[in-house]
């Protein structure tokens, strides 16, 4: 089989800062939202302590190997990282500055950051400085020991800082938002301020979730789920993340005490609004609770039957996404200011017809 890659999906801190109002509300029905404060709190907890966020189960990496590995490979990388690193190498290119700048906004412990800065490194870029916006203290702590560790401290740079106030100092010749954006409670504001920071010619690299908000199901895909939810032996319907059982699977609303999936759905038409597209990669959907932490440790990437359901599964995932009934969760992207003439993406899997 071929070799593991490194988790593409990264749980991460939303780069938050308590010394704003305490209290930011967003009006969405039915949800009644804590304050900012103790959605920062909760953030804190729960990263604070993490220096491993790559914990997804076995079962994700036999889809992601199988599926969307050929997938990243039809546009020229081979992981989200590979994805990074080629596109700055071309920001760069582009943009002809002296010396690159780059921000890694939400960068966690900036270890994806690290290795990225080595890839640019091989890749004949010397002269560069890559920022890394976060406001949790222990992963910026983290990210700079990784950095030294690394001989990169002159390069990867982490940076104290709250992304949903973000006031940039710099022009940067690339902006990128890895897993981070789906935390983001003042998505316009920030995307607004990524705009004002890009160079003319710079680019903004987007891997992200951009399924319903808190990481739910909308009805259509739901009703998928529990399709096959049905099939599956009791003992794997146990939900891990939750500790209850779920003979039917509950869709949870993972946003109501952090800022988990806060506004994923609000993520793509934004985007669509303020920047042109000259890449976009969008997968997934129904596939999402089977191979995620709550749900797919129970499965065995080792056994034909677990394997051909997950092959039944995303090949539905793929039908059903293709025919415009459910929209992906997931994507990549690439994206500068100004029209763009002609994107690239997967067939008619185009921004605007993969939103919701």
């Amino acid at each position: 089989m071929r070799k593991l890659w490194r988790v593409r999906f990264r749980e991460r801190t939303g780069s938050i800062s308590g010394n704003k109002p305490d209290t930011v509300y967003l009006t969405t029905p039915a949800t009644e939202y804590a304050s900012y404060a103790q959605r920062i709190a909760q953030e804190r907890a729960i990263f604070s302590g993490q220096t491993t966020v790559h914990d997804l189960p076995p079962i994700f990496h036999y889809w992601s190997n199988k599926y969307l590995l050929p997938m990243e490979q039809q546009f020229g990388f081979s992981s989200p990282e590979d994805f990074f690193t080629k596109y700055l190498l071309e920001a760069a290119q582009r943009t002809r500055m002296r010396r690159a700048r780059f921000i890694s906004l939400g960068a966690g412990n900036s270890d994806a950051e690290v290795r990225i800065a080595q890839n640019l490194v091989r890749g004949g870029l010397n002269d560069f400085v890559l920022e890394c916006l976060e406001i949790n203290p222990a992963m910026l702590d983290r990210g700079r020991a990784l950095a030294r560790g690394a001989g990169l401290e002159r390069h990867v740079v982490p940076i104290a800082g709250d992304f949903n106030y973000w006031n940039p100092e710099h022009t940067y010749d690339a902006i990128l938002a890895n897993q981070s954006l789906h935390h983001v409670l003042r998505l316009e504001a920030l995307l607004d301020a990524v705009k004002g920071a890009l160079h003319r010619d710079g680019l903004f690299m987007v891997s992200d979730m951009i399924g319903r908000n808190g990481h739910q199901r909308w009805p259509e895909a739901l009703a998928i789920v529990r399709e096959f939810w049905r099939e599956l032996p009791e003992s794997y319907r146990y939900n891990l993340q939750l500790q209850r059982q779920e003979n039917e699977f509950l869709d949870w609303d993972c946003s109501t005490e952090g800022f988990e999936g806060i506004r994923a759905q609000d993520i793509l038409p934004l985007l669509i609004e303020r920047f042109g597209f000259r890449l976009f990669l969008a997968f997934g959907n129904i596939i999402d609770p089977f191979i995620d932490r709550s749900f797919g440790h129970h499965f065995d990437a080792e056994s034909a039957w677990d394997r051909e359901f997950i092959d039944r599964v995303h090949a539905r995932d793929e039908e059903e996404i293709a025919s415009g009934r459910i929209t992906p969760t997931h994507m990549m992207a690439v994206m500068c200011i100004g029209e763009v003439s002609q994107c690239l993406q997967r067939g008619h899997l185009s921004p605007s017809y993969c939103m919701r």
